[in-house]
């Protein structure tokens, strides 16, 4: 009888993980970062409703011989190509971190302008909101290369030994500079398009974004905003990732 039992509840939660709702998760990754290389460590601590489907960028990954982007528009366009199939009646969300967050953003606004099947929530990680002008001191790319460098090993993003090697600098230094030249794109001369969904703004303490530079997130949505701060630097997604997580799964799980 004991046997049974135990059959039967296997048996029924076995049913409701098969009937639980999937969502998935598009994300996007920051400058110089590989989408796949980010997001799959977050396998297994991201809830088993959760999809993740990481987005890989022109010039990283499996994309590495693809040319670099001339602008966002093209950048979006081809983003475009590879998820609009994702955008059906099923479920899902938009990620991105600083670079990737920019990405999200035009890519919700593609996809309001085509009016398509919203997304249910967009997380927007480590960058202010479109409306407000980025300043001339975050424009990295224009840098010399040394004072680059320089930039890349106070941000934090990138591992220290990848500086020990010349060849990978020469590969990679490029990709960088191109992604930090579209990352400071400024569309703070748009008006601010009110998003059809709830979204949450992730944020760093001991980054620069703060105040108006996040509260103005309000304004890109038409439903909810809420906004975390994560005790870190800019790339306090790394940093944090569990507590990160913990609020992804939190609000769509």
């Amino acid at each position: 009888m004991e046997g049974t039992r135990i059959r039967a509840k296997e048996k029924y939660w076995c049913q409701c993980q098969n009937d639980m709702e999937k969502i998935k998760l598009i994300c996007f990754p920051y400058a110089g970062g590989s989408a796949a290389a980010i997001y799959n460590k977050w396998s297994s601590f991201i809830h088993r409703s959760i999809v993740l489907k990481p987005v890989e960028l022109s010039g990283r990954g499996r994309k590495i011989q693809e040319p670099f982007y001339k602008d966002v528009d093209e950048a979006v366009e081809q983003i475009w190509q590879q998820i609009r199939e994702e955008l059906s009646n099923e479920p899902y969300a938009l990620l991105g971190h600083s670079m990737g967050a920019m990405l999200a953003y035009e890519v919700a606004l593609r996809i309001q302008a085509e009016e398509l099947n919203p997304p249910r929530h967009i997380f927007f990680s480590g960058r202010a909101a479109p409306s407000i002008q980025i300043a001339d001191d975050k424009k990295y790319h224009l840098l010399s290369e040394s004072a680059f460098r320089n930039k890349l090993l106070e941000l934090g993003g990138t591992p220290r030994e990848f500086f020990d090697y010349p060849e990978l600098q020469q590969l990679y230094l490029p990709l960088l500079k191109n992604d930090f030249r579209l990352a400071t794109t400024d569309f703070s001369h748009r008006p601010a398009t009110g998003m059809e969904c709830d979204i949450s703004v992730m944020l760093g303490t001991k980054d620069d974004i703060h105040g108006e530079s996040a509260d103005a997130w309000k304004k890109h949505t038409k439903k909810n905003c809420a906004i975390y701060y994560f005790d870190g630097g800019h790339f306090f997604l790394n940093d944090c990732l569990e507590k990160v997580i913990y609020i992804v799964n939190k609000t769509l799980a």
